[in-house]
């Protein structure tokens, strides 16, 4: 295989540690610049340059994105994408994990647990924000902030609405979230790679500091991830669109909270806390895909304009729970479950007797209009709760 890894800094940890994997894997492997690269959208088919030259030819990529460079950065791995060279992370994937409300928008469709969280702008409406997540204390984060820079606690209302009005008026966007106090300077990292949590360590302060981060002198020790938070990792990742990614989450009374989902993960200090090979079954992963790509047939598989596939969830209220694919009617109806994903499971070809259960997914071939009556209407919002007089009047 002929790698190329996509880092502005080649001597790092992580990136040197890719690299020797790599290499101790038998491929070929290159360190590339990714501010070096070129976008050739002048020829007949897309194109990169790098340092002046036409790019030599890569089976694969992995981008190490970093924040400050996320649009040009996510724009050559798309191009990447273009020429059909594989890659663990989409650029859809690294740029929406990289963008804190939208990451967040993305996972509250689909019943990621989080801390509570909102976004506001306007001055009249931060006292009723903080509210909605619980009331002060709260965590203030800059949407682009990284590594713990730019996340403040708030110890009461006032502070907290002071403290939002002045990163305002510096046109700093902000988050306002929920502080989880029995989560106090800890959380938990998972590695996901592919299908899979490999790894994973808790983090904690290094003191008072309710930030557990280790660039912020925070300390990390090896962790048996319970099965609730490895689902909650890989159903996070897969969400998000990344096959490599590092899923940052707080231990609550109510389960695991989902902080950050992380698309160029640090190696240093999960694999000194678990003294795992992370970057070989990185390397390893890549290699597999490579070989052996994975096919979208939801995009690829097409027999006429009446046929196609899409994907069917079974509900709560449907009439699908608990009888059988042969007893669904599906068949009837013409149309074929390829897939059934269940959870972080994914159970191809099921047989005729598989007995459906409330949120499985079904990947399903057939008669689209048949599987678009199948889909359910759009979800009602929730009625706004009445506004005084005196509001309306303001």
């Amino acid at each position: 295989m002929r790698l190329a890894i996509l880092s502005r800094e080649p001597r790092s940890y992580s990136t040197q540690r890719l690299k020797v994997a790599a290499i101790e894997a038998g491929h070929q492997v290159r360190i590339l610049d990714t501010l070096r690269f070129a976008i050739d959208l002048s020829g007949d088919v897309p194109d990169l340059h790098y340092s002046g030259r036409q790019l030599s030819d890569y089976d694969a990529v992995l981008p190490r994105i970093g924040a400050s460079i996320t649009y040009f950065g996510t724009a050559v791995v798309r191009q990447f994408e273009q020429m059909d060279v594989y890659t663990p992370n989409s650029s859809a994937g690294i740029r929406n994990s990289r963008d804190k409300l939208a990451a967040h928008q993305i996972l509250s469709r689909h019943k990621i647990g989080m801390p509570a969280t909102t976004f506001v702008r306007d001055r009249a409406d931060i006292m009723a924000a903080i509210e909605r997540v619980g009331g002060a204390p709260v965590v203030i984060k800059l949407l682009e902030g990284t590594q713990g820079v730019g996340v403040m606690l708030a110890p009461d209302s006032t502070v907290a609405s002071a403290i939002i009005e002045t990163l305002h008026a510096t046109k700093q966007n902000v988050l306002v979230q929920e502080f989880v106090e029995e989560s106090r300077g800890r959380d938990v990292r998972a590695l996901v790679v592919g299908d899979q949590v490999i790894g994973a360590m808790r983090r904690s302060s290094g003191g008072t500091d309710f930030r557990s981060n280790l660039h912020l002198g925070g300390k990390s020790e090896v962790y048996d991830l319970p099965e609730e938070f490895k689902e909650a990792a890989l159903r996070s990742a897969q969400i998000m669109g990344l096959r490599v990614a590092g899923v940052d989450m707080l231990e609550s009374r109510r389960g695991p909270l989902v902080m950050e989902v992380n698309s160029s993960p640090g190696l240093k200090g999960i694999e000194g806390a678990t003294g795992l090979d992370i970057a070989r079954s990185i390397i390893d992963f890549v290699d597999n895909q490579v070989a052996f790509p994975e096919l979208d047939v939801r995009q690829r598989l097409s027999v006429s304009t009446a046929y196609g596939v899409a994907e069917l969830l079974v509900r709560e209220d449907g009439a699908f729970v608990g009888n059988s694919i042969h007893d669904s009617g599906l068949e009837e109806r013409d149309i074929r479950v390829l897939t059934v994903h269940r959870g972080t499971s994914v159970i191809p070809n099921p047989r005729h007797h598989f007995e459906l259960e409330v949120n499985d997914r079904l990947l399903c071939f057939g008669k689209l209009e048949e599987m678009r009556s199948m889909i359910p209407a759009r979800r009602s919002r929730p009625k706004p709760r009445r506004i005084t007089e005196d509001r309306e009047s303001e």
